[in-house]
């Protein structure tokens, strides 16, 4: 009698449905963190635009021997800064006064940051 071996190869379907629930079940618990760190590094670019529109009106106090200042006389191209890069769709002031926090809000829609010079 002779016996008849058989290979089956490739997976089955319930071992291809269990991959795909263990691969779905790390990126939900990956998504979080990354939203996450997404969020932390635009509230530290945010924050470095504030820290050079205070650097920038400071200058301009200086030179011009004022208190206020708008943002278009701070920022361009032969101003004291060139640019400012929006992150994530956030608002900045439009006008500086010395010693005065300076408050951006709308980062993503919902977060502000203020940073006092």
């Amino acid at each position: 009698m002779k016996t008849k071996l058989t290979s089956s190869k490739g997976f089955t379907l319930v071992e291809i449905m269990i991959v795909i629930v263990i691969i779905s079940l790390l990126a939900s618990m990956a998504l979080p963190a990354f939203n996450k760190l997404r969020q932390t590094t635009q509230d530290q670019k945010v924050l470095n635009n504030a820290k050079q529109l205070a650097v920038a009106a400071d200058l301009y106090y200086l030179e011009h021997g004022v208190s206020t200042v708008s943002i278009d006389k701070i920022v361009g191209p032969t101003a004291n800064m060139k640019t400012l890069e929006i992150i994530a769709n956030e608002t900045y002031p439009k006008v500086f006064t010395q010693g005065t926090p300076i408050t951006i809000t709308g980062i993503a829609g919902s977060r502000t940051i203020t940073f006092t010079p």
